[in-house]
Protein backbone atom coordinates (compact mmCIF):
# COMPACT_ATOMS: atom_id res chain seq x y z
CA UNK A 1 0.00 0.00 0.00
CA UNK A 2 1.38 3.10 -1.49
CA UNK A 3 0.41 5.70 1.15
CA UNK A 4 1.47 9.29 2.40
CA UNK A 5 3.23 10.12 5.63
CA UNK A 6 1.69 11.95 8.18
CA UNK A 7 2.41 13.73 11.69
CA UNK A 8 3.13 10.77 14.13
CA UNK A 9 3.35 8.06 11.29
CA UNK A 10 6.50 5.83 11.50
CA UNK A 11 8.60 6.45 8.15
CA UNK A 12 11.91 5.61 6.84
CA UNK A 13 14.37 7.53 4.80
CA UNK A 14 14.63 6.83 1.36
CA UNK A 15 18.39 5.59 -0.22
CA UNK A 16 19.41 8.29 -2.41
CA UNK A 17 23.16 9.64 -3.15
CA UNK A 18 22.18 12.78 -0.73
CA UNK A 19 20.38 10.57 2.13
CA UNK A 20 23.49 7.96 2.03
CA UNK A 21 25.95 11.50 2.13
CA UNK A 22 24.12 12.78 4.81
CA UNK A 23 24.33 9.35 6.82
CA UNK A 24 20.62 9.16 6.85
CA UNK A 25 19.50 6.58 3.93
CA UNK A 26 17.36 3.85 5.68
CA UNK A 27 17.00 5.40 9.14
CA UNK A 28 13.52 4.74 10.85
CA UNK A 29 11.77 7.68 12.44
CA UNK A 30 8.69 9.52 13.22
CA UNK A 31 7.24 12.40 11.26
CA UNK A 32 6.81 15.35 14.20
CA UNK A 33 5.71 18.35 11.75
CA UNK A 34 4.76 20.15 8.32
CA UNK A 35 5.75 22.58 7.05
CA UNK A 36 5.38 25.32 4.22
CA UNK A 37 9.14 26.19 3.25
CA UNK A 38 8.51 28.92 1.61
CA UNK A 39 6.47 30.87 4.87
CA UNK A 40 8.92 29.17 7.24
CA UNK A 41 12.56 29.17 5.51
CA UNK A 42 13.41 25.69 6.59
CA UNK A 43 16.51 23.87 5.18
CA UNK A 44 14.97 20.94 3.53
CA UNK A 45 17.09 17.77 2.54
CA UNK A 46 16.05 17.25 -1.18
CA UNK A 47 14.93 18.78 -3.43
CA UNK A 48 10.75 20.19 -3.51
CA UNK A 49 8.81 19.41 -6.12
CA UNK A 50 6.23 21.67 -3.99
CA UNK A 51 5.66 23.85 -1.51
CA UNK A 52 5.47 20.82 1.74
CA UNK A 53 7.91 19.55 4.04
CA UNK A 54 8.11 16.72 6.23
CA UNK A 55 10.08 17.13 9.39
CA UNK A 56 11.24 13.35 10.82
CA UNK A 57 12.78 12.83 14.23
CA UNK A 58 15.17 10.05 14.73
CA UNK A 59 14.96 8.99 18.33
CA UNK A 60 18.29 7.22 18.12
CA UNK A 61 20.12 10.61 16.87
CA UNK A 62 17.74 12.66 18.85
CA UNK A 63 17.37 14.95 16.13
CA UNK A 64 15.41 15.89 13.76
CA UNK A 65 15.10 17.06 9.65
CA UNK A 66 13.06 17.93 7.29
CA UNK A 67 12.40 16.42 3.91
CA UNK A 68 11.25 16.48 0.62
CA UNK A 69 8.07 13.62 0.48
CA UNK A 70 9.48 12.24 -1.94
CA UNK A 71 12.42 10.72 0.44
CA UNK A 72 10.26 9.81 3.03
CA UNK A 73 8.38 6.23 2.91
CA UNK A 74 5.54 5.64 5.33
CA UNK A 75 6.20 2.34 7.27
CA UNK A 76 2.92 2.32 9.63
CA UNK A 77 0.73 4.80 11.60
CA UNK A 78 2.85 3.85 14.67
CA UNK A 79 -0.46 1.70 16.54
CA UNK A 80 -0.31 2.53 20.32
CA UNK A 81 1.61 5.58 20.22
CA UNK A 82 0.21 8.71 22.63
CA UNK A 83 -0.35 12.51 22.48
CA UNK A 84 -1.14 14.94 25.66
CA UNK A 85 -2.01 18.23 25.13
CA UNK A 86 -2.23 20.34 28.19
CA UNK A 87 -5.77 22.60 27.57
CA UNK A 88 -7.57 25.19 29.52
CA UNK A 89 -10.08 22.34 30.73
CA UNK A 90 -7.34 19.87 31.55
CA UNK A 91 -5.35 17.21 29.75
CA UNK A 92 -6.36 15.29 27.28
CA UNK A 93 -4.90 12.25 25.40
CA UNK A 94 -5.26 10.70 22.41
CA UNK A 95 -3.99 7.07 21.32
CA UNK A 96 -2.99 6.38 17.72
CA UNK A 97 -5.21 3.52 16.26
CA UNK A 98 -3.85 1.20 13.59
CA UNK A 99 -5.77 2.77 10.87
CA UNK A 100 -4.02 6.02 11.65
CA UNK A 101 -6.85 8.07 14.21
CA UNK A 102 -6.21 9.18 16.82
CA UNK A 103 -8.60 8.57 19.75
CA UNK A 104 -9.22 10.20 22.92
CA UNK A 105 -8.33 8.57 25.72
CA UNK A 106 -11.19 7.80 28.43
CA UNK A 107 -11.56 11.13 30.42
CA UNK A 108 -13.52 10.23 33.62
CA UNK A 109 -15.29 7.29 32.90
CA UNK A 110 -16.20 8.16 29.47
CA UNK A 111 -15.48 7.64 25.57
CA UNK A 112 -15.22 10.83 23.50
CA UNK A 113 -14.59 14.54 23.47
CA UNK A 114 -15.90 16.17 26.52
CA UNK A 115 -18.13 18.70 26.29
Amino acid sequence: MDQSPSFGDNVRIVTTPLTAARGLAGAAGEVHGETTPSVTKVDVIGVLTSDYALNVYFADRDEGFWFAPELVEFVDHAPGSTMSLDLPGGRKTWRRAADGEWIEAMAYGRRGPRS
